[in-house]
């Protein structure tokens, strides 16, 4: 470009940054303009809104929004960790940390925000954090696993709680401190509050509410050891975490004389000029915006890059006015969102509440006097955010009685987004509406969801609107005449549950004939992919006695078609190590057999924990060690539990009459009978069950995917349920049963699901989906209207019959044996990667510590 070619610098490249760039992008304003970039990080925009995923396992690399073969395409000069210190705004000029001066026409002020840490006494003491960046994770990351065995994060919104369970899953004692009354006080009122607060101390984290922080205790060193709070108590803490919000960063614009607001920010108008300098524009947190607000979400930033760009390109029509404040986060694997007037300030307006304090439960909607849905707040399960979010400001077509009530509770009703009007917000990071992903569909010939997404940009923020953008794409391929593909994956055009009637009806017992008969065309002859391998493996095991195939998963090419935790009949873990879990019907257990669990951990240094489902799991053994570990469990009459398959995990019970004052059935033996019946079955995704002894239902019955609770007269049976991400309440199928008709009618409803169910579908979820619902399905195993019943029981009775221990087959043949190395080629050598240190008198991962280097960014103009 020419010496005349006017200059953008943009100072800041966060996510707003990057948007700004792509915005440029795509107005061609890069070809125009020279720009320049002065990045203040070590690394180029990353993901801040999934930061904490980086605990999960992500890394920086994954986390990167910047595609380098974009900044080099256009010809951006990118300057990596080099912020700019000065601006003169009289000479148009801006100096970065390097010393290089840069003339600019126009320059983009995206600096951000910083942590705010209160001013308390001893705030930079060793031991003290921030959670904002990468280099801050790191930080925290060495720290917590060389110095400290207990933290407390001040701050409790999204950061802190992110924080705390990022400290949790370090290993390290959390606590969490919030002046407010209640967690996340922003975003929930005090009905949501309480239930987040249940959730959260059940994971083990301990919350103190109402309380603020004077003073951080160190020691002589200047080290911390504890925190000194408002109402006089002291906490001991190792390290602290500062997460009490964030402040404009401003400075840079303070120092240069632009105008800034009372609370920091520096003050634009609608087109996201500083109102003191026209060349001089301010997007994202830094941004005191035309209508008072500082946005601290990621959503409004990107709506301010897309008006700066547009403006610099002479659009006169674009404006930044306001922004939708609604959010939907998972926090320490809790759903929390709000949306519209979540507090219900509007005059006149009433709530709709449903709660349900056991299973941390709050839903609220806001609602006009006329009907009209005016916003809302969701706990525990946000599943219907996004049509609800797009409902708002309108009426809905059904009672707002239903749109809170959870599945199998009342009359819930469930709105699909094909009934939201075209003007509905569907992505809100992205601003893209339902019409403009319909137009994507019609005008634009996409036919998938990731064309759909690079097209509209919707579902490539947060991705909380991908499952609602899918459904809208199908049903508009199929409004349009355009056969939707509903098959099982490339290989395959069929669904999971025709390939199951085929395997049945045809007695197909191997992946390869069924792949070379069935298969797609270009799929014959190959060997199928990841997605179909696992889920044909399941059929065929499920179906193994009746077509004449191996019930063992490891035999013959039925072990290339298993996950990684079938491979070796083990749950992986993070370090490499793996878990065993032996099976404990109905959670009795002799002292003989604790004394030997208690010895093999012992003998084999293993790490124990009691599980939620009445079970032992053992941690921390070697690839090589498994089969020496089953061997000593096997001898003392244990078989293994399953916990690393999709099939059955465990019947968990109460005492039941035996023991209990208030049981009226034999909780226990009903709970062994129908594990020793269902242990090994394999299934679309994971079966967990429960036998209750009487209605006050100690073994959560009600949340399993079939549960029993005794009556009086005999059983209730319960389908259905569910108590993980999307907890759900268990419908009841049929009441009053007999042993033997409750067992009748258990064999029928697993073998009718198995047979229907899509590949890795909870019966929560089925049940829901499956045409006609609970009717339906009790219609089919209750009165036998498809005539298949005598089938179904037929079916189990065959994987009764001929169930086999896999632990036991393992260990009794050495060929199968010779698998469990780590190593082929070595096999007597140990993974070296595989460690542990010391904790709490037993062991813990020593997982390495992330080190980034230092390196020039490939493709960028960086000098």
């Amino acid at each position: 470009m020419s010496a005349d070619t006017p200059t953008i610098v943009l100072v800041g490249h966060g996510m707003v940054g990057q948007r700004f760039l792509e915005a440029l992008a795509a107005r061609g304003l890069t070809a125009t303009h020279r720009v320049v970039v002065l990045c203040e990080e070590p690394r180029p925009a990353y993901d801040r809104v999934a930061l904490t995923s980086y605990f999960s396992g992500k890394t920086p690399e994954d986390l990167s929004m910047t595609d380098m073969e974009f900044i080099k395409d256009h010809g951006i000069e990118l300057y990596i960790g080099d912020p700019a210190v000065s601006v003169d705004r009289e000479a148009k000029k801006v100096t970065a940390k390097s010393g290089e001066v840069f003339d600019y026409d126009t320059l983009v002020l995206a600096t951000g925000s910083y942590p705010f840490v209160p001013p308390v006494p001893n705030k930079d003491a060793t031991g003290c954090f921030v959670y904002r960046t990468i280099e801050d994770l790191l930080a925290i990351e060495e720290y917590a696993k060389t110095k400290a065995t207990t933290g407390a994060v001040v701050g409790g919104g999204l950061l802190g709680l992110e924080a705390a369970g990022a400290l949790k899953g370090l290993g390290v004692e959390s606590h969490i401190v919030e002046f407010a009354p209640r967690l996340m006080p922003v975003q929930v009122d005090e009905g949501g509050g309480a239930a987040l607060l249940r959730t959260i101390e059940n994971m083990g984290l301990t919350v103190h509410t109402g309380v603020g922080t004077q003073e951080i205790v160190t020691d002589a060193d200047g080290v911390v050891t504890g925190m000194k709070l408002s109402d006089g108590s002291e906490l001991a803490t190792d390290m602290v975490i500062f997460s009490a919000g964030v402040r404009p960063r401003d400075q840079l614009a303070r120092d240069c004389g632009l105008t800034v607001g009372e609370r920091g920010g520096i003050t634009v108008d609608e087109q996201c000029r500083t109102v003191s300098d026209p060349h001089v524009f301010a997007i994202g947190e830094c941004a005191l915006a035309a209508d008072g607000r500082v946005y601290g979400l990621v959503a409004p930033g990107y709506e301010q890059a897309e008006t700066a760009a547009a403006t610099i390109a002479a659009d006169e029509e674009a404006a930044f006015t306001g922004a939708d404040l609604s959010t939907k986060l998972k926090l320490l694997g809790v759903d929390v969102a709000s949306f519209g007037d979540a507090h219900g300030t509007t005059e006149d307006c009433l709530d709709v509440v449903y709660s349900d304090s056991r299973a941390g439960l709050y839903k609220k909607l806001v609602i006009g006097r006329d009907g009209t849905l005016l916003g809302g707040i969701l706990v525990g399960d946000a599943e219907a955010y996004g049509t609800l979010k797009a409902f708002t400001g309108s009426v809905p077509p059904v009672s707002p009685e239903s749109l809170v009530l959870p599945a199998g509770a009342g009359e819930s009703a469930q709105l699909g987004p094909t009934a939201l009007p075209d003007d509905a917000i569907i992505c809100s990071c992205n601003n893209v509406t339902k019409g403009t992903i319909r137009g994507a569909v019609t005008d634009h010939q996409c036919t998938t969801v990731p064309e759909v997404k690079k097209c509209t940009k919707a579902g490539t923020t947060c991705g909380s609107c991908v499952k609602v953008l899918g459904q809208l794409v199908n049903a508009e391929l199929e409004a349009s005449g355009v056969e939707v593909d509903k098959g099982l994956c490339g290989c395959f055009s069929q669904t999971r549950e025709e390939l199951y009637e085929i395997v049945l009806a045809l007695r197909i017992n191997t992946y390869q004939d069924l792949l070379d008969r069935y298969g797609r065309e270009n799929a014959r002859g190959t060997d199928g992919c990841e997605i179909c391998k696992p889920a044909v493996g399941s059929i065929i095991a499920s179906l193994a006695p009746t077509i004449g195939a191996s019930g063992y998963v490891l035999d013959g090419e039925q072990a290339a078609l298993q996950d990684s935790n079938d491979h070796f009949l083990a749950n992986i873990q993070k370090n490499g190590s793996y878990s065993i879990v032996p099976r404990i019907p109905g959670g009795e257990i002799t002292p003989e057999k604790l004394i030997v669990i208690g010895e093999v951990a012992r003998d084999f240094g293993l790490y124990t924990k009691i599980t939620g489902g009445q079970r032992i799991d053992l941690f921390g053994a070697r690839v090589e060690q498994l089969p020496l570990i089953w061997a000593r469990l096997v001898d003392a009459g244990f078989e293994s539990g399953h916990a690393y398959g999709k099939a059955l995990r465990t019947v968990k019970s109460c005492v039941g009459s035996t023991w209990c004052r208030y049981g009226v059935q034999d909780s226990v033996r009903m709970a062994i009978d129908l594990e020793l019946r269902y242990r090994g079955l394999r299934s679309p995704h994971k079966l967990k069950s429960a036998v209750s002894g009487c209605q006050r239902e100690c073994a959560e019955a009600q949340s399993k995917d079939f549960g029993v609770i005794a009556t009086a007269n005999g059983w209730n049976l319960y389908v259905g349920g569910n108590g993980g991400a999307t907890p759900r309440h268990a419908d009841l199928l049929a009441q009053d049963l007999s042993d033997a008709e409750l067992i009748r009618l258990i064999d029928r409803f697993l073998m009718f699901y198995i047979r229907t169910a899509d590949r890795l579908e909870r019966t929560s979820t089925w049940l829901e989906r499956i045409p006609g619902g609970l009717d339906h399905v009790r219609d089919v195993v209750v009165e036998d209207s498809l005539g298949i019943c005598e089938e179904l029981e037929s079916l189990m009775a065959a994987h009764v019959a001929n169930y086999r221990d896999e632990w036991a087959e393992t260990i009794n043949d050495p060929e199968k044996l010779a698998r469990f190395v780590s190593f082929i080629n070595a096999p007597d050598t140990p993974d070296p990667v595989v460690g542990f240190v010391p904790e709490r008198d037993q062991i813990k991962p020593d997982l390495p510590l992330l080190t980034i280097g230092h390196r020039p960014l490939e493709g960028s103009a960086q000098r």
